[in-house]
């Protein structure tokens, strides 16, 4: 059976938005699903996010999916990135993923830096997956268009460009995601 695993951006949490619609399409097909509320939502650290999904995901199979957004898909990269070599997962979606992210106040840079500044070693995630989504607003106030460029390069990811969505905190739905889950 597939299990699906939900992580929220910064500020958010497992309700509300695209992930509610996302869970409830899903469980209707049969997947187990499960969306985390990771802690120190406010004020994320790498450390702390990491190790939250480490402790809450014991085992992980071809059958393994991941959604995230925002922040939530650098989380789960660097999940992946220190998974036991040679474990295999179906596939991650990654929504206004970002590398690096602009127009942050100046206490919200001192809150990112780490993510932005902290090396990423791509091919111990391609060693777990190499089935990639990455989707992206035209207007996204905190991620450049740039971005879509580096998750294409770095991990080979199919790109879907959406107009008009901004951060996609208030969407209602991304049948996008449902079409590459099947």
């Amino acid at each position: 059976m597939k299990k699906v695993y939900l992580i929220h951006g910064w500020g958010g949490s497992s309700e509300g938005g695209w992930f509610d619609w996302l869970k409830s399409e899903l469980k209707s097909k049969g997947y187990e699903v499960e969306a985390f509320d990771m802690p120190n939502t406010d004020e994320p650290k790498i450390e702390e996010w990491v190790g939250y999904l480490r402790d809450n995901i014991k085992d992980v199979d071809e059958e393994t999916y991941f959604v995230g957004h925002s922040i939530g898909c650098q989380t789960i990269i660097r999940f992946l990135e220190k998974l036991h070599k040679h474990k295999k997962i179906g596939g991650c979606v990654f929504v206004a993923g970002w590398f690096d992210i602009i127009n942050l106040e100046p206490e919200e840079l001192i809150i990112a830096h780490p993510w932005v500044d902290s090396k990423i070693h791509f091919e111990r995630v391609l060693d777990h997956c190499n089935n990639f989504l990455a989707i992206f607003s035209d207007n996204d106030p905190y991620v450049h268009l740039d971005e879509a460029k580096k998750f294409k390069e770095d991990l080979g990811a199919k790109i879907i460009l959406k107009k008009g969505l901004n951060h996609f905190n208030t969407v209602g739905k991304i049948p996008e995601i449902l079409k590459f889950l099947k």
